[in-house]
């Protein structure tokens, strides 16, 4: 039976995040994986097959590049699995490519690194300024922000280094140790930046996390050289906010020469 990767992107407002969830005595949450998982079974003539995602994100968070892999008995050719695939989603969800890949592909073991995208709109004090067309899109805070500041405390989150700081309490993972290829932020247009972050993986809340304390210090109230200390202290409380999720959105996974 073929195995089959799909790229896959989505505008995650009216999401309760990609992995299914259903309730107990309650209807079925709506999510990413649930619709996918759904459009797939109706392209493929009603199999009952599994689509495995490679990032569980959150409830608001988007993608561009999302990966997914499934197996089936059908057999299609790449773009018309893409296309049929597509015809069947809700206008929020796209699947943007197939390909066919090893029975023992894993969209999360097989993963190399990722990278994530935060945008925040700044200098918004008042109303009018705010975000409107891309709110859904775009965070928002009303203060000032030194990006150079910002790039000073990036650097210091580079390699690797136990970011417990940077995740929730009960992040139910085995170890906080992680590994950060690239943290940078640049202008992304008028009052406007974007935080780039690449890393062999991530925690829960991680990037929204990192967000959050960069905007700290990119207001003055966190010096970019204290980034050192944080990681050392291990400490959710350490760190700033988490940010919301409106403006983060997971930009692509690498597989290597996959």
């Amino acid at each position: 039976m073929p195995r089959y990767k799909l790229t896959v992107a989505y505008e995650g407002t009216h999401f309760h995040g990609w992995q299914k969830q259903h309730p107990p005595g309650q209807a079925p949450l709506r999510t990413v994986q649930g619709e996918l998982e759904t459009a797939v079974q109706e392209a493929v003539r009603d199999e009952d097959v599994h689509v495995l995602g490679a990032s569980r994100t959150d409830a608001g968070v988007h993608a561009h590049g999302q990966a997914a892999a499934f197996t089936c008995e059908a057999v299609f050719e790449p773009d018309r699995l893409r296309d049929a695939v597509c015809s069947r989603l809700p206008d929020d969800v796209q699947v943007l490519a197939a390909a066919i890949v090893p029975d023992s592909f894993d969209p999360i073991q097989d993963c190399v690194s990722k990278g994530y995208r935060y945008r925040l709109a700044y200098a918004r004090r008042r109303p009018a300024t705010r975000p409107l067309f891309d709110r859904r899109v775009l965070a928002w805070t009303p203060y000032e922000l030194d990006l150079e500041r910002m790039n000073r405390a990036a650097s210091l989150l580079e390699g690797e280094h136990d970011f417990a700081s940077f995740t929730r309490i009960n992040h139910g993972r085995d170890t906080t140790v992680r590994t950060i290829h690239e943290c940078t932020i640049e202008p992304d247009g008028p009052d406007c930046c974007r935080i780039d972050v690449s890393g062999s993986g991530f925690l829960y809340n991680m990037v929204r996390i990192i967000a959050g304390t960069l905007l700290e210090v990119g207001r003055g109230r966190i010096e970019p050289e204290a980034i050192t200390s944080i990681l050392e202290r291990t400490d959710r409380s350490a760190a700033g906010p988490t940010l919301s999720p409106e403006g983060l959105c997971l930009m692509w996974i690498d597989y290597g020469d996959l």
